[in-house]
């Protein structure tokens, strides 16, 4: 065991706050745990941003707008909420109780939104007025920063409100087809479905057509007769939605189709804009997912001009960042790739000739932050020095020299000022909760804005260490244990093993409490060991770690897991006869797996919305690890948990939310059907109305719930 940090709130506390061990008594409450209790928030600093292209920034206290200079302590009142009111009032607009979200324009107006309505605030002549309205009722609202035009959805069609004048862009009748929306289900970094071009002359925008997609019945309970509320899920080796990329012409209102050509049944990723507006490029993904082309397209005529490079891979390729354009060399831009086995940045032009690779190693650059002035230096985000940290680098375009800004070890999170002269850092670690800095180029503190304050000081945590350990593939496997408070190495303690295990997540960090949060602490406090340990197929270790699960989920991340079980029955303050495993999601499908597949070895387990079947999950995730049921039988054979049911001999809650859209609710009606058929016990509870999650008050229900469990079941 190769151990990296080890954090202690009680000596932590004695050594750097002078207190003593005995004035921490306060404990967790189950408020506490689900975030409901807002004194134990962390400090945070409200809206802080940069003011137009000064190295001014502002944030919100107090609701009074506060500004500051990034090398002078000196703050300065620049407004309060009466004064904007005062402003609307003379336009005749609807006051405000707090303080609005606001966005700098310049160096002396920012704009928000009141209601339907885009106002601007003048901080000079303390003046309001109405820049754009839309209807009452929208979504998806995407704003055009240069004639402020607000592209909006109505339902399953698209508008846009120029001057204050709706205009209608689609007009699908048909609910199936759905305009200026997110589409391929939020996957390959996806999150909206409008993309305005840098000229605001035109406006792209997905048309998702689910009509061919089967219907999956969903249920509201609330009406006397219950009501069937259908919602398209393509499942994986299903038929899926088929999505095209329209482009609206504002100036001679009408819209055109690109021709993004056949099988109708791809993926349209990372839309891009080129900065000149002639071209949009899209970087077109095979179903199989294996197989990326980033295609450039004709604006006016949607042709296809001709495919910039091409990416393969024998699993599959994940394409999650658009095209990043240089404005000093306009046919120049930044790409994402895994092409090297870990996601680094390329400098390519726009005839797709590769002109260097920018970042390189065994690591992975987890974002890209932005340029200084000239564009001689870009600013990102990566994991360089450790997997657990985040911390923030600049790398020269010409020469490839890196250099680390942020010098505090932990997990940073940066934004910069126009002139690429200083940065806003904020920051976490083990040690510290968050502390917010202005930083300049070099990562010298020109100034702490928030210092350093834990809002637990006062309660009673256990000791936490942060660890490696090996797997038989000699992978070092990151870990972190949880011991109850006022523990004592001479008694025997029961185990929760909390698991996610998935792709595209990391349950240990170098940042507040480890990456735990309250909810497993507070479990620590109720007397249990909680170990987490994040295994093969987790996030920001590398193509080859993550793909490992290529085809055969719930294989390698289970021997990863039993490693970890290994090790605690090596501890002598771990009692091996009660280790109990929970988790949600992907992790319900750990805890399932991890209990039929070593029967006896767990005494307890409690599985949240889990996947049992992946032949029920939907297209875009299901098929990208374990390709379709058809293709990859074995594969879903072993991975079905139907096939292991009868192997239950542990108690095990499975929890499902009656609504889930995500990981329906079939998978863990099929596997109590399965125990019924195979005369196996086990115990069920479902969360009525809730979806993927149990959110809100119900949360403190449902955790009350699991403590109970284990409470009964494992102590």
């Amino acid at each position: 065991m190769k151990k990296l940090l080890k954090y202690s709130v009680l000596v932590f506390l004695a050594v750097c706050l002078g207190f003593s061990a005995f004035s921490q008594e306060k404990l967790l409450t189950l408020k506490d745990a689900v975030w409901m209790n807002p004194e134990i928030y962390p400090s945070s600093i409200k809206q802080l941003k940069w003011i137009g292209d000064k190295n001014q920034f502002s944030y919100v206290d107090n609701n009074k707008l506060i500004s500051g200079w990034a090398t002078s302590p000196k703050r300065d009142t620049i407004l309060s909420v009466d004064q904007i009111n005062a402003a609307l009032t003379k336009i005749d607009a609807d006051s405000i109780k707090g303080f609005p979200r606001i966005s700098w324009v310049d160096n002396n107006s920012f704009r928000f939104y009141q209601k339907n309505k885009l106002l601007l605030f003048d901080v000079e002549n303390l003046s309001a007025k109405v820049l754009n309205k839309t209807d009452e009722k929208v979504a998806n609202k995407d704003l055009e920063k240069n004639n402020l035009g607000i592209a909006y959805t109505i339902d399953n069609n698209l508008f846009i409100a120029l001057d204050s004048k709706q205009i209608q862009i689609t007009n699908d009748e048909d609910k199936g087809i759905v305009n200026g929306q997110s589409v391929h289900r939020n996957e390959f970094g996806i999150h909206k479905g409008t993309f305005w071009s840098p000229k605001s002359n035109y406006l792209a925008f997905y048309r998702m057509d689910e009509t061919m997609v089967t219907d999956y019945p969903l249920v509201d309970i609330n009406k006397r007769i219950a009501e069937l509320k259908n919602t398209k899920y393509p499942m994986a080796g299903m038929t899926s939605h088929q999505v095209t990329l329209g482009i609206y012409n504002a100036k001679i209102n009408e819209t055109i189709f690109v021709k993004t050509g056949e099988p109708a049944e791809q993926y349209l990723t990372n839309i891009s804009w080129g900065p000149d507006e002639k071209y949009i490029y899209i970087a077109v993904l095979n179903r199989d997912q294996n197989h990326l082309k980033l295609n450039k397209y004709d604006v006016k005529t949607g042709e296809f001009i001709k495919t910039l490079f091409e990416e393969k891979s024998e699993k599959y390729v994940e394409p999650e960042n658009g095209m990043i354009f240089l404005k000093t060399k306009s046919n120049q831009f930044i790409w994402f790739s895994e092409r090297d086995g870990y996601n680094h940045l390329y400098l390519f032009n726009t005839d797709g000739d590769l002109i260097k690779q920018l970042t390189k190693g065994d690591w992975v650059v987890t974002g890209l932050i932005g340029f200084d002035k000239n564009e001689k230096h870009i600013y990102f985000s990566s994991t360089k020095e450790s997997p657990l940290e985040n911390n923030i680098y600049s790398v020269n375009l010409k020469t490839g020299k890196i250099v680390k800004i942020s010098q505090a070890e932990g997990t940073h999170r940066a934004s910069f000022s126009k002139s690429g002269k200083y940065m806003i850092d904020i920051y976490s670690s083990l040690d510290v909760t968050r502390e917010y800095s202005i930083l300049d180029s070099k990562g010298k503190i020109r100034q702490i804005l928030l210092k350093n304050s834990d809002p637990l000081k006062d309660y009673n945590l256990g000791e936490m260490d942060v660890f490696t350990i090996k797997n038989d593939n000699d992978d070092e496997l990151y870990c972190r244990l949880i011991k109850p408070m006022d523990f004592d190495p001479e008694k025997k303690y029961p185990v929760i093993i909390y698991v996610y295990g998935g792709p595209h997540a990391q349950m240990i960090t170098n940042s507040w409490l480890g990456g735990a949060g309250l909810y497993l602490n507070y479990l620590a406090q109720q007397g249990y060991l909680v170990f987490t340990l994040d295994n093969r197929g987790s996030a920001n270790r590398g193509f080859e770690f993550e793909s490992s699960i290529f085809r055969n989920v719930g294989t390698v991340e289970l021997e990863d897991q039993m490693k970890g079980v290994e090790y605690l029955k090596s501890l002598p303050f771990v009692d091996a006869e009660r280790i109990g495993v929970d988790g949600w999601s992907y992790g319900g499908f750990m805890t399932v797996s991890m209990l039929l597949k070593n029967p006896g070895v767990f005494k307890a387990g409690v599985a949240g919305g889990p996947v049992i079947d992946w032949k029920y999950y939907e297209v875009m995730y299901g098929e990208r690890y374990m390709d379709t049921p058809e293709s990859n039988p074995d594969g879903y054979k072993n991975a079905c948990l139907l096939n292991y049911a009868k192997e239950l001999d542990d108690r095990l809650l499975i929890i499902h939310g009656t609504n889930d859209a995500t990981v329906v609710w079939q998978n863990s009606l099929s596997f109590v059907k399965q125990c019924v058929d195979e005369g196996v016990l086990l115990d069920y509870f479902v969360y009525p109305g809730h979806g993927h999650n149990v959110r809100g008050k119900d949360r403190i229900h449902l955790y009350k719930k699991i403590v109970q469990y284990f409470d009964d079941f494992l102590k």
